[in-house]
């Protein structure tokens, strides 16, 4: 029987009563309580969440604290925080989070939409970046206010299929002569920095920053001193360089998770103007401090050290890190990276510097002799190698480099027979001749911080040295 026409209006008005009493009930929301805090790890129950979930934790004086899942036992959660764990109580309140992104309409910008739920970690991407200083959170750190991002993109992702990558066939310019002629680099080549400290490796950055053909550079300063962020940003990128740059800073005093989450945040914005069909320039300084954090968090969890003192999970980091840089597709654009590594004592045999030489494309290695001595940048082309250059340059520039390089070593080999006069003209030709071209060769291998030398400079004068 058909409802009358009273019966059904009360039906309709009973139902939007129901309505606004939905909109105004608080919905129910899952949580966990925190029942220890041991160094950088706390501890939660109450909560079931998958590895590299986003939690946050409301303190009781209305600040909070933003953590992440690194690991589980039984039924207890490890949580490592991105800041100080100052105003945490036992029985503190834990609530999953998982930010989830939907498309802006026109003419506005996409904010996030918090749900009780797991991972799901996006921070901001979009050309409103260029010029910015950002931490490893996505936040500013300039005062030039908020970002008006309009896009986001996840902060882990898988690396690309290697065979669906386009491979490296044209140079880079990165604007230092010792680099462009004798250790090539290809746009999508990965190469390390590897230097002890005080040998001038953030100045050669710097440099390779303001003078390089590349569209967008994007810095990761990762656990370096906090003074050195805004040196290099004023002083060594400068207005020019930092105007088509994006700064990611994670200092040293920042905790462990955020330095990770910086170095992750760096490749994620470059793999942004990657996919928009742009050649870009990572600059990370430094992979070293990256594994350290990765080492804090792992021995805090309960990893057992391996290699002196570092867990296994570090040297599985780092190749995952560094394969997300390289060429896109075909017709796509690329991300050419450079990696600083930090030689303790200037061991290149130090477990960090001997894996990241295995899964770059090359390295650059600073001598501290040659610093020492005034010879700038001090590049030592004896133990430096690009292992692309062999597939983007022709016969006759392979050829100068390899003669430079044989003169060079040479005269390294007998340099204290020639220093005492022990050697007699004439005994060597070779010798001979690389006496002779010596100080042309090393005027040819230094550089001003202020000058520039671009691909076809640096290889003129390169065949020049020979030409006299």
């Amino acid at each position: 029987m058909a409802a009358s026409p009273s019966s059904l209006e009360r039906w309709q008005s009973f139902l939007q009563d129901c309505r606004s009493l939905a909109t105004i009930v608080e919905p129910m929301q899952v949580s966990g309580r925190v029942t220890r805090v041991a160094g950088l790890v706390m501890e939660a129950v109450g909560l079931r969440l998958a590895v590299g979930s986003a939690c946050t934790i409301p303190l009781p004086n209305g600040a909070r604290i933003e953590a992440e899942v690194v690991g589980f036992s039984d039924d207890k959660l490890l949580l490592m925080p991105q800041s100080d764990v100052e105003g945490i109580v036992p029985g503190t309140r834990v609530f999953p989070v998982e930010v989830v992104h939907s498309l802006p309409k026109p003419g506005k910008v996409a904010h996030p939409r918090r749900r009780p739920s797991d991972r799901g970690r996006h921070l901001p991407v979009g050309d409103e970046l260029l010029g910015r200083v950002l931490d490893g959170a996505g936040r500013p750190l300039d005062n030039l206010g908020p970002l008006h991002a309009s896009q986001s993109a996840p902060l882990h992702v898988r690396a690309a299929n290697p065979l669906a990558r386009e491979p490296i066939a044209d140079m880079m310019d990165v604007g230092v002569r010792a680099i462009n002629s004798m250790l090539t680099v290809g746009r999508g080549q990965r190469m390390g920095l590897f230097a002890g400290s005080g040998v001038g490796k953030s100045v050669l950055l710097g440099m390779m920053a303001r003078y390089t053909s590349a569209d967008v550079i994007v810095v990761g300063l990762i656990g370096e001193r906090g003074r050195e962020v805004k040196e290099f940003i004023e002083q060594i990128l400068g207005a020019e360089g930092l105007a088509r740059s994006v700064v990611v800073a994670a200092p040293a005093d920042t905790p462990p998770l955020m330095r990770l989450q910086g170095a992750a945040y760096t490749h994620t914005i470059a793999e942004y103007f990657r996919d928009q069909g742009k050649n870009v320039l990572l600059i990370m300084d430094s992979l070293t401090r990256y594994a350290m954090a990765q080492r804090e968090i792992a021995l805090a969890i309960g990893e057992p050290p391996a290699t002196k003192g570092y867990p296994p999970s570090v040297f599985a980091k780092l190749p995952t890190l560094v394969e997300r840089a390289g060429n896109g597709r075909p017709g796509g654009g690329s991300i050419t990276a450079f990696y600083t590594v930090l030689t303790e004592g200037d061991d290149q045999q130090d477990p960090i510097a001997d894996s990241a030489r295995a899964i770059l494309d090359g390295h650059v290695v600073l001598d501290r002799a040659l610093a020492e001595a005034g010879h700038y940048p001090a590049i030592d082309i004896e133990q430096s190698i690009s292992r692309a250059m062999h597939n983007i340059t022709g016969p006759e520039h392979q050829q100068l480099a390899r003669r430079l390089k044989q003169l060079y070593s040479r005269y390294q080999r007998n340099r204290d027979l020639i220093s005492v006069g022990a050697y007699s003209a004439g005994s060597d030709p070779v010798l001979d001749q690389a006496i002779a071209l010596i100080p042309r060769i090393e005027s040819f291998l230094q550089q001003g911080i202020q000058e520039r030398s671009g691909i076809a400079e640096s290889l003129g004068q390169l065949a020049g040295l020979f030409d006299a």
